[in-house]
């Protein structure tokens, strides 16, 4: 993970198309999680430029790992005043605390992104206590716009990687809900739920241009989220929350 250029990842992940409505899917998604669990204490893996704490209470202390320089200066930033809140720039791998005693761990949009999961799942175990509950999502290989793909000849398999990730410096694999799951067994964690969210059934490119033409609206963007209570595993991304074994 450490190999990676954070400096350009950060750039480019300011400058990807549609993925601020995709991120608002996934947070809300996120944030649900959170409200069910009510952790009093929480270790968000990773913030990107939005870290969770803005929407959360003052009762919850947050610690946030984040390595890339601009968003680490951005979450600082927003935490100023926010005495329950400790920002962290380190690698997972890297980060060292005195005891393990968080409720929740988030590790969102993060474990495809890497080329050692498995070396990251043991860093994050180990910083788990037998009751932490452990939250995970990541993009999915059989999506409905993955799977178009393939009907359409465009790539051989759901696990073809995509210009987009080749772009996001995304080494790790592209997971589908059986392989994100046996990814967690294998790293010692046993699981309690999953999930996806919102049916994209285009590229973020073709999904944003359809917003700019005015034709893809705020409901239409609701529906595809809510469609998935009909069709559970064509959703854009995975989630599973997942315990200590």
């Amino acid at each position: 993970m450490t190999a990676r250029d954070m400096k350009d990842y950060s750039a480019q992940y300011s400058a990807l198309p549609f993925e601020p409505v995709q991120a608002k899917y996934r947070r809300a998604l996120v944030l649900r999680e959170v409200a069910r669990a009510n952790p009093r204490t929480l270790l968000e893996i990773g913030c990107g430029d939005l870290p969770l704490f803005i929407d959360l209470g003052e009762d919850v202390d947050v610690t946030v790992i984040e390595p890339a320089d601009e968003f680490f200066t951005h979450a600082c930033k927003l935490a100023e005043g926010r005495g329950r809140v400790n920002i962290v720039q380190s690698f997972v791998e890297d980060y060292v605390c005195q005891q393990a005693d968080y409720d929740m761990i988030v590790l969102s949009c993060v474990l495809h992104e890497v080329s050692d999961p498995a070396g990251v799942l043991a860093s994050v175990r180990h910083l788990c206590n037998p009751d932490t509950l452990l939250h995970v999502n990541v993009p999915n290989a059989r999506s409905l716009h993955r799977l178009l793909a393939v009907s359409m000849g465009l790539i051989s398999d759901t696990g073809v990687q995509s210009e987009m990730q080749l772009t996001m410096q995304q080494r790790g694999m592209i997971y589908d809900m059986d392989s994100l799951q046996d990814e967690l067994k294998a790293g010692g964690f046993t699981i309690a739920e999953h999930g996806s969210i919102f049916i994209k059934p285009f590229t973020h490119m073709q999904m944003q241009r359809l917003m700019d033409d005015g034709f893809m609206t705020p409901d239409m963007l609701d529906g595809f989220d809510k469609l998935v209570k009909l069709l559970p595993e064509l959703g854009s991304e995975i989630w599973v929350n997942a315990r200590r074994g």
